[in-house]
């Protein structure tokens, strides 16, 4: 068995997650101590102006940021290390996300792999999805494998639906796997609520569950080609504008947006080879009662977080990178072609081994 941590930093923008797990690569064997590492406030502005500005994202070399947010991802580490008493075998480092273009091969994740390597003197994988875009394909979700470990033994088909910025979901029906990013998850409401009030989320949805849905608004929203497009597909948070609620309450801005992540999910019906019998949430988004409401009533099945089974929804995706880190060290697949599009399975991911600092 090998040990790894996983570092994941969502598109949501909130900090780090850091999470041990043991597998053999195909079977989970053990989860550990999981940890939040928030960004301090001036992290999360850099990075909320950084993904707004697409040029600047993909040409700007962001030295001293990256640097930046490497020594926060080491700081996760050493803070469970320090819980644990133990090392693991390998790092998997997702980094954070500032721009991801699948259609031109291109996505871009803020963090040093060899940095942080010789700062925790650990091997360290990371540029999980530059193997996938070179094969041509969408470079995400990378998750569904993790999910289809997890999911071993469960009643099938079902979906394992993730809600952090982006929502994206993996069917599993046995050894058929099919994953796509699905469209808006929080981080329209996010932005709506921070822009509107002195929060930075919508908690448990309550501003939402006092407004009122605006049909034109949320009609304009829906009509995007996207969600008619057939998967495999992906995309960044900038891939969805609020301009159709300017002008509404709060709480109306809301709750339209709200069932716009709800709607997306309806629309995602369409592309599934069956009705789910259930849905799993992971991601921030499990923890808006509100939208998981929404949820079940445009999807018209159970919706449940995923602690109704054991899971740990705050641990899941850095779970996962740990997951793929182990199986990119074994030269394992991190991707198939019904989850990212590729013609055949491809395995990825940039292996880089601690240097001794004189």
């Amino acid at each position: 068995m090998i040990r790894a941590i996983g570092l994941m930093s969502g598109t949501a923008l909130d900090g780090v997650d850091a999470a041990w797990i043991e597998s053999d690569g195909t079977r989970i064997t053990g989860f550990g101590t999981a940890l939040t590492l928030p960004y301090p406030a001036d992290v999360r502005e850099a990075l909320r102006a950084l993904v707004h500005d697409p040029a600047r994202a993909e040409h700007d070399p962001l030295t001293a940021l990256e640097a930046r947010l490497t020594n926060l991802n080491a700081e996760a580490v050493t803070a469970l290390l320090s819980q644990t008493g133990q090392r693991p075998d390998v790092i998997g480092f997702h980094g954070q996300t500032v721009l991801h273009r699948p259609e031109r091969g291109y996505t871009r994740q803020v963090g040093d792999g060899g940095l942080l390597a010789t700062a925790l003197g650990l091997p360290v994988v990371n540029r999980f999805r530059d193997a996938d875009l070179a094969a041509g394909g969408q470079g995400a979700p990378l998750v569904p494998l993790f999910h289809a470990a997890l999911a071993q033994g469960l009643p099938q088909p079902l979906v394992v639906l993730n809600l952090g910025g982006v929502g994206n979901l993996t069917y599993i029906d046995g050894a058929r796997l099919l994953a796509f990013d699905t469209g808006p998850g929080n981080a329209l409401i996010d932005d709506w609520v921070t822009q509107h009030t002195n929060q930075a989320w919508d908690e448990g949805g309550r501003l939402a569950a006092r407004g009122q849905i605006n049909a034109p608004a949320l009609a304009r929203l829906l009509d995007h080609p996207y969600f008619a497009a057939p998967p495999p597909k992906s995309l960044d948070r900038n891939g969805w504008h609020r301009a159709a609620v300017d002008g509404l309450s709060a709480a109306d801005g809301a709750a339209t947006l709200t069932e716009f992540t709800a709607q997306s999910l309806a629309a995602a019906l369409q592309h599934l080879p069956t009705r789910p019998t259930r849905w799993l949430v992971t991601g921030g988004g499990r923890l808006n009662v509100h939208l998981m409401r929404r949820i079940a009533a445009a999807v018209a099945a159970p919706v449940a977080p995923v602690e109704t089974l054991g899971w740990d929804g705050d641990a899941l995706e850095a779970q996962a990178f740990g997951f793929l880190a182990i199986r990119s060290v074994q030269g394992r697949a991190l991707s198939l072609p019904g989850t990212t599009g590729t013609a055949y399975p491809v395995s990825g991911g940039v292996l880089h081994l601690p240097h001794k600092v004189s």
